[in-house]
């Protein structure tokens, strides 16, 4: 299977220029270099052969095929032999990774993974045509515009996912652990997705959204949330919500994770190469100091997102609520042949700060959700619900400050729980940290 960037990517992307630089107040130190492998010269035979066959399709093909366009074949089936990572960009392949890591294109907003000559969803992109269709992680697009999608045509019909804004298209889709064809018909648009929101959930608690890594998401996360801050007093919890988060840049989830820690390493990168041996530490400066955090994630938690999650959970500075996250647990670097033309190559593994490989595994969650919706259970009117319905009661002798005891909290709970189930879940768990935390360390009050 093979990984495309389709809006944005589910990549670690190093400009060859950041080796050995340390991310925006990150830090990071060179590990040590691995050991040279033996020299592995190139068989004569293997030359040869690949000689033979490129001039038997040339001179046998069913139709001519220009020498350019073998090449590029060439190049291409030997990236993605490699792994679903690694491939060949042209000029077009480029400025669709700039959209990537600026988060402004013109598409459908979705992530696309090639697996078995079909087309599988990593994650939609909030408020997008997808997102607003009801894509969700784990669809697969059976068809395009009507057309089956086939090995033959597959690439064809990833790149019939973008174009023009106002442009339509008709995805069929098919539910995970579901067999039920769905029409889609969506319209293309330009999109520019900020990478963070941040809002006050309840009273004292902070919610943010991350989408994706971008090059500015750990500056905009730092300007929303110092805002929110500003507005509505310390909190004393938070959700960092990296939900269908496919990933992004490795520089912005350092510097995210960074934002949320005061020390300890973040992520660990190991290659071939020395410059891909990497530690990255980080400094005081927690924008929450300290207060309760949980990470809600899922299988659309990707790349970049698990780099967060992983240093913030082994840091123990949160707890990881929701499903097995994607796993994907290797960097790629873009290296440039020409103006226009460069490799995406997979040049190292990460590992989180306990030294953990998540490739092909995920990261599992403290406490696993799964991925249920809720509805509030019908019940007949009650006439008696406390003590204060029977006759003759006793009343409190603070009565007179008119409170209404009805108002404990349960239905906005219940409204929560309707509309995002596991975002209730994890309000409940936050509550839970946040009244376990030393009353020395609470935000003072405003």
């Amino acid at each position: 299977m093979r990984v495309s960037p389709l809006g944005l990517i589910a990549l670690l992307v190093l400009a060859p220029n950041a080796w050995g630089q340390a991310a925006p107040r990150g830090g990071s130190t060179p590990a040590p270099a691995s050991s040279t492998s033996a020299p592995d010269p190139v068989d004569l035979q293997d030359i040869r052969n690949f000689s033979r066959v490129y001039e038997m399709v040339r001179q046998a093909y069913v139709e001519k095929v220009d020498n350019k366009t073998l090449m590029k074949a060439a190049i291409t089936g030997m990236l993605a032999g490699l792994d679903p990572h690694s491939e060949y960009l042209d000029k077009e392949g480029l400025a669709e990774l700039n959209e990537d890591t600026t988060g402004a294109y013109s598409g459908l907003g979705i992530e696309v993974i090639e697996d078995g000559g079909t087309l599988r969803i990593v994650s939609p992109i909030d408020d997008t045509p997808a997102s607003r269709a009801g894509i969700k992680p784990g669809d697969t697009i059976v068809k395009v515009d009507g057309k089956p999608v086939t090995d033959e045509n597959v690439d064809a019909m990833f790149k019939n996912l973008r174009g023009d804004p106002g442009t339509k298209i008709t995805l069929t889709i098919v539910h995970e652990n579901s067999d039920k064809l769905i029409d889609l018909p969506l319209v293309r648009e330009k999109i520019s997705v900020p990478s963070v929101r941040t809002r006050e959930i309840e009273p004292g608690y902070a919610y943010i959204r991350i989408s994706q890594f971008q090059e500015d998401t750990a500056p905009d996360l730092e300007k929303k949330l110092g805002a929110l801050i500003a507005t509505h007093g310390q909190p004393k919890g938070a959700i960092l919500d990296l939900r269908s988060n496919p990933g992004g840049l490795l520089t912005s989830a350092v510097a995210v994770s960074d934002d949320f820690l005061d020390a300890g390493t973040i992520v660990t990168t190991k290659g071939r190469l020395a410059d891909a041996n990497m530690d990255f530490i980080a400094h005081p400066g927690d924008l929450l100091k300290g207060a309760p955090m949980v990470v809600l994630v899922d299988n659309g938690t990707a790349s970049a997102a698990e780099i967060v999650s992983g240093a913030l959970k082994d840091n123990h500075r949160a707890l990881i609520v929701g499903r097995r996250t994607f796993g994907k647990g290797v960097v790629q670097t873009v290296l440039p042949l020409d103006a226009d033309h460069a490799v995406k190559i997979t040049t190292a593994r990460y590992y989180t700060p306990n030294g953990t490989s998540i490739q092909a595994e995920g990261i599992k969650p403290d406490i696993a959700l799964a991925d249920l919706t809720v509805r509030k259970a019908d019940s007949s009117p009650q006439l008696i619900t406390s003590e204060a319905d029977l006759s003759h009661h006793l009343a409190n002798e603070d009565g007179s400050s008119g409170k209404n005891i009805n108002n404990d909290g349960s239905a906005e709970n219940a409204r929560l729980a309707t509309r995002d189930y596991a975002l209730s879940q994890a309000m409940n768990v936050l509550k839970g940290l946040a009244l376990n935390r030393p009353a020395a360390q609470q935000p003072a009050a405003r």
